[in-house]
């Protein structure tokens, strides 16, 4: 749609019928995500509360489309990327969020470890020397006191505050790893989210547990777990064994999880328009 088209098309959102509203509000909705700018310049000049309303409205339903629409691109090109998925999550709350803004703070975290880290080492140094950057040096943490807040699953904020949940954590400690070349790997642990080193010297192998040389657990200061610990908190927990709670996931699957946390969250708020946002992008992963 050309710019004096939407324009004019704009200057109706403040007609008082209701029934040129709605067409005009149909025909917005119609087009691409650039015409936000527009809207936004509208507002920007209005000082109509009805109208601003109504563009805002506008506004989230043509990002939450975009969002719903990188997101299936995603995931019907296989998830190739944790860190874009996370963030493509993220530009859900966020929809002004930048990659390549987002995407330097966790290179920058990286290049710490780069600095301390040799193919000389053993494996379990190389996560040591992980554990030491994040958990010691840059101090991330459990988010212990706001745990249920949505805010632990937008990867943005989890780089600014350092506070997260499990998964969270282990989205963060999984890509930088992943980019140093190390075979660390999500495992969708109910009632907790964890990581897994794979043996370097094996191809990989997502249905052998004998292919996993250790556990992390990254929302405990990277605790180095044995299959063990992991088998003692399933009967803990009181949870069915199950192969899928001792090997890697998949980037969708991890995805997925943090969607239905935030949808747990949304719902622990009492918020109904943001729970029924999140049911609506996990049709994707159905």
């Amino acid at each position: 749609m050309d710019k004096s088209k939407v324009n004019a098309l704009i200057y109706l959102l403040d007609d008082p019928s209701k029934d040129v509203f709605s067409s005009v509000e149909k025909e917005l909705l119609k087009s691409e995500i650039d015409i936000v700018d527009e809207l936004e310049k509208a507002w920007e000049h209005s000082h109509d509360d009805v109208f601003q309303r109504r563009v805002e409205n506008i506004i989230h339903s043509l990002q939450l489309r975009d969002v719903k629409r990188l997101l299936e691109k995603w995931h019907i090109e296989g998830g190739k990327s944790l860190f874009y998925g996370a963030f493509l999550v993220a530009k859900f709350q966020y929809p002004e969020l930048n990659y390549d803004d987002l995407n330097t703070k966790i290179e920058k975290y990286k290049k710490d470890v780069w600095l301390e880290i040799n193919d000389h080492l053993t494996s379990l140094e190389k996560v040591r020397i992980i554990n030491h950057v994040l958990f010691d040096l840059h101090k991330f943490v459990r988010n212990s006191t706001n745990f249920y807040s949505p805010k632990n699953s937008f990867i943005n904020d989890v780089l600014e505050t350092k506070k997260g949940n499990p998964i969270s954590l282990s989205i963060i400690y999984s890509v930088i790893a992943r980019r140093l070349g190390l075979p660390i790997f999500g495992v969708n642990l109910p009632k907790n989210f964890i990581l897994c080193f794979l043996d370097e010297n094996a191809s990989l192998n997502f249905n052998r547990k004998d292919k996993v040389m250790f556990y992390i657990n990254p929302v405990n200061k990277g605790a180095i777990l044995g299959q063990r610990e992991v088998e003692y908190f399933i009967k803990q927990q009181k949870l069915e064994q199950n192969d899928s709670y001792y090997l890697p996931c998949t980037n969708i699957d991890i995805i997925k999880r943090v969607l239905l946390n935030l949808l747990y969250a949304y719902k622990n708020e009492g918020n109904d328009n943001k729970s029924d946002e999140i049911k609506d992008l996990l049709t994707i992963f159905q």
